[in-house]
């Protein structure tokens, strides 16, 4: 028998069969590779004396990060790896990872060593008590600090926060946090109404719980990354703002309905610059053509870009996913219309008539876009 025989047969007992681990570790990546052994140095140095394990959920790294987790996890059968192929994001991923896991408790751990795995023990040692959920790592309650954060991170980090706040009534300090851990079962009841877009994970299983949830918190230094590069950009913001906007509205208007929306009022702007540039060289009804093509053009590569960066389209896929993008809309263009004729037929309200046939246009491009378009593969 074996060293790894032996002791998972003194853990399981006679069977040789090892019960779940009482703690999942879950650590989103994208080109970390040069972090993975630190992490999972750093995981059994402070873990010692729990059953865990680690899952890093992968999102395809070109830098080979899900080979460098398999290296490891050949002679260490606590560290797995989840390698998601066309699909990106970081909530998406943190999501599939406690699906993934059988432990009573999940912790979300970024992979660049920011957040204090030390506190990691003591979350684990709150939640045993029965009396919380979910124990979050705040950088604004006393003992905390985010000192790391240049001035324009901490001030959209605080902004961030107040919005959401007033938005959701979410009772944290730290409602953007990154840092926690959950009993995977409370995670388990709302995940099929969470979004896999976005990077605010926490807020979102706080405000879906409405107010069923447990909370505390526990202070950490939020410390500086130690290699890669930051993935807070203009996307994440964007994001953000959508499942605000979506969680206002109790989920009545899905968080990717939001981006298409936002990505068609854009497509307006780029429209009437088409028209106004095409319009000096030939007549109208060829320019507003140019114009919309243009139009369609700018939302297709948009929304490939933001609304559905989970489900890129790239190489031959990415044409033809323009050629339908196209067709849709032009069908939803006919619709627009007769829809806003139909109306206005019945009391010549313009206004009123103009926004059904933009509303009707909108829901079917999203709808047939969805399905025909940027369809799960």
């Amino acid at each position: 028998m074996d060293q790894l025989t032996e002791g998972r047969s003194a853990v399981g007992g006679m069977s040789g069969v090892a019960p779940a681990p009482e703690l999942s570790v879950i650590v989103p990546t994208y080109n970390e590779r040069d972090n993975v052994p630190l992490v999972v140095d750093l995981l059994r140095r402070t873990l010692q004396g729990v059953s865990w394990e680690v899952i890093f959920v992968d999102d395809n790294s070109p830098d080979g990060t899900a080979a460098a987790v398999r290296t490891i996890g050949a002679t260490d059968d606590r560290v797995r790896c989840i390698r998601r192929i066309g699909r990106r994001g970081l909530a998406g991923a943190c999501i599939e990872g406690i699906l993934s896991s059988q432990a009573r408790y999940v912790a979300i751990l970024d992979a660049d060593m920011q957040h204090d795995e030390t506190l990691l023990v003591p979350m684990l040692e709150r939640l045993r008590k029965g009396d919380v959920d979910v124990v979050v790592g705040s950088r604004y309650i006393p003992g905390g600090s985010a000192d790391s954060f240049t001035s324009k991170r901490r001030f959209m980090s605080r902004l961030s926060h107040v919005a959401a706040h007033m938005i959701t009534k979410v009772d944290l300090s730290d409602s953007g946090s990154g840092f926690f851990m959950i009993r995977r079962e409370a995670v388990e009841a709302s995940a099929p109404r969470l979004s896999s877009q976005g990077f605010k994970l926490l807020l979102d299983i706080m405000t879906t719980a409405r107010g069923t949830l447990r909370p505390a918190e526990l202070p950490y230094t939020f410390r500086q990354r130690q290699h890669g590069e930051s993935k807070l950009d203009a996307h994440i913001i964007l994001d953000f703002a959508a499942l605000l906007v979506a969680k206002l509205t109790n989920d009545a208007i899905s968080f990717r309905f939001l981006m298409f929306c936002f990505v068609g009022l854009t497509g307006v702007v780029i429209h009437m610059i088409a028209l106004r540039l095409a319009i000096q060289s030939t007549r109208f009804e060829i320019a507003q053509v140019i114009a919309t093509v243009v139009a369609v053009c700018w939302n297709f590569v948009l929304n490939n870009m933001l609304t559905y960066r989970d489900q890129r389209l790239t190489g031959w896929r990415f044409v033809t996913g323009l050629l339908r993008f196209q067709l849709i809309c032009a069908v939803g263009a006919v619709s627009n219309v007769g829809a806003a004729a139909w109306i206005y037929g019945f009391g010549e309200n313009w206004w009123l008539a103009g926004l059904a046939g933009a509303v009707m246009s909108a829901v079917w491009n999203y709808v047939v876009s969805a399905a025909f378009v940027w369809r799960s593969r």
